[in-house]
């Protein structure tokens, strides 16, 4: 790909000033739609060094409103970075909609840079340029603009900027022993890069390589793009918004005559769960005591080998999340977890795609987040209260198998649990907690409103644990009829995945 870029490209100075004077207000009323359509639109800059990024990103930035975009000049991952998995970093900086988010380098530095120096092995490699892929993939499905540039000049001419600057005092600094290397190491490096833009060349995001030796040509040719690129998203998502209610009526229709697509739904998963499961209060006494004890243990061991676990709890309402969230931490060091509730999003949650703010509360290395509900709720509460599109909701899946995975690759222990009790038991609970005054906060007229959709609910939660229990993230249901009996499951599953992890 790059032997084939014609370097000796320029542009006259007179054609590049009107060409500018056109796209320049062009760009500028673009960010204005984008910001209105709710559009996030992401831009990416990679390249070899002293191919320009940063005179390119201060170019592109000239017209726009500061107030509406945000540059992010990736560098090594401080320690708190690497303390998460590899896309967390990236994963935070998204922008929300209608933003839009310009990296000086990004994800790619992974695979180039760290390849480069030999910090990741072929087979990390290889997974990283699918984690890139699959993580582009969710950003342009959800409605972004991903605009990536590859500058690229000849070993020569970078030599020649590279002097340029050493030959300064106030310029110097910017020219490092890794830069020089890669010069002196140039095809070694090209190469590297060949196989990166080979590798992430796809549909959803696609790669313009710039030529990058004369500076107007690149400028104009990245202004051109991105207009191109806004100007064709400006206009999809005016005919979309167009459609958007006839499409909503079509959805509703298909989705109520819609045959179920998984043979293996007909059988549901949770119609075999035995919940007459219980322990009397002496068992569960006994048995409570000697987990809690090695949790205690564990939950160091997991600190001092650097171990991330993330804990997701789902269930029906009153279905006993809370309590067992509870006798699962009381002997933990409140140092080394968080329990994080998820409400209905805010309005900046809103504004990002829906796994952001679930990226955001993940765990550092050797800490444990227990999330109280989870970003299942696309697949159950949005999917039957008409949160979200039939089309959203379905891709969900793959998007939420491909996190999961991720974090479990990123060296994190991912549980998942299903609080399953039944239409009887729940009815008793809502109940008994309206008549204690110190219990009545527990139960809100959305949690009957709820219960007449359970159907729909135990539906859902079928499908939901079908297509998601995976090796690396399993769904355990957990037999919650009985409180005692729950609560023990659940510190037996942490317990047991957690002592099968460190035998490894």
């Amino acid at each position: 790909m790059l032997e084939q870029i014609n370097l000796t490209k320029k542009m006259e100075k007179s054609v590049y000033q009107e060409k500018m004077e056109v796209m320049e207000p062009q760009l500028a009323k673009l960010q204005r739609e984008c910001k209105a359509l709710g559009i996030p639109v992401i831009i990416v800059f990679e390249g070899v060094g002293a191919s320009g990024k940063g005179l390119q990103i201060s170019k592109l930035i000239y017209p726009l409103d500061p107030r509406g975009f945000q540059v992010f000049a990736i560098k090594k991952p401080t320690e708190e970075e690497e303390m998460h998995p590899f896309l967390w970093r990236f994963w935070t900086k998204t922008p929300e909609k209608g933003r839009i988010a310009i990296f000086d380098t990004s994800w790619y530095r992974k695979v180039s840079v760290d390849r480069f120096e030999n910090k990741i092995s072929r087979e990390e490699l290889i997974y990283a340029y699918q984690e890139i892929n699959t993580f582009e993939r969710t950003l342009t499905d959800d409605g972004a603009v991903l605009i990536k540039f590859f500058l690229h000049i000849s070993q020569k001419e970078q030599k020649k900027r590279f002097d340029k600057l050493l030959n300064s005092k106030e310029t110097a600094w910017r020219v490092r022993k890794e830069d020089i290397k890669r010069n002196k190491e140039y095809d070694h490096y090209k190469a590297m890069n060949e196989e990166m833009l080979e590798k992430t060349e796809t549909e959803c995001a696609p790669w313009t390589i710039i030529e990058a030796e004369d500076r107007r040509f690149a400028t104009a040719k990245i202004y051109s793009t991105v207009v191109e690129k806004l100007s064709e998203k400006v206009l999809e998502k005016k005919e979309e918004l167009a459609l958007a209610e006839e499409k909503k009526n079509a959805a509703d229709e298909l989705q109520k005559r819609q045959p179920k697509e998984d043979k293996d739904l007909d059988s549901t998963v949770l119609s075999k769960v035995d919940l007459s499961l219980s322990y009397t209060k002496e068992e569960y006494k006994e048995k409570l005591k000697k987990l809690q004890d090695r949790m205690e243990i564990l939950h160091s061991e997991l600190y001092r080998q650097r171990i991330p676990v993330v804990l997701g709890f789902e269930g029906w309402d009153a279905g006993g999340k809370g309590g067992a969230i509870k006798r699962l931490t009381e002997s933990m060091d409140p140092r080394g977890y968080v329990v994080s509730p998820t409400a209905s999003p805010t309005p900046t949650e809103k504004s990002h795609h829906y796994l952001w703010r679930f990226w955001r509360a993940m765990p550092k290395d050797g800490h444990i987040t227990i999330f109280d509900r989870t970003w299942y709720g696309r697949v159950m509460v949005e999917r039957i209260e008409g949160f979200c599109t039939r089309e959203e909701w379905q891709r969900a899946y793959r998007e939420i198998n491909d996190m999961e995975a991720h974090l479990a690759h990123s060296g994190a222990i991912v549980l998942k649990f299903w609080m399953q009790i039944d239409k009887d038991e729940q009815e008793r609970r809502f109940k008994e907690r309206m008549e204690n005054p110190e219990k009545q906060w527990k139960i809100t007229d959305e949690d009957w409103r709820n219960r007449e959709k359970w159907d729909q609910y135990e539906e859902a939660v079928n499908e939901m644990i079908i297509k998601t229990s995976t090796s690396y993230a399993p769904w355990i249901i957990v037999e919650g009829n009985n409180k005692y009996y729950a609560r023990i499951k659940v510190l037996e599953s942490v317990v047991s995945a957690i002592e099968e992890r460190l035998k490894k």
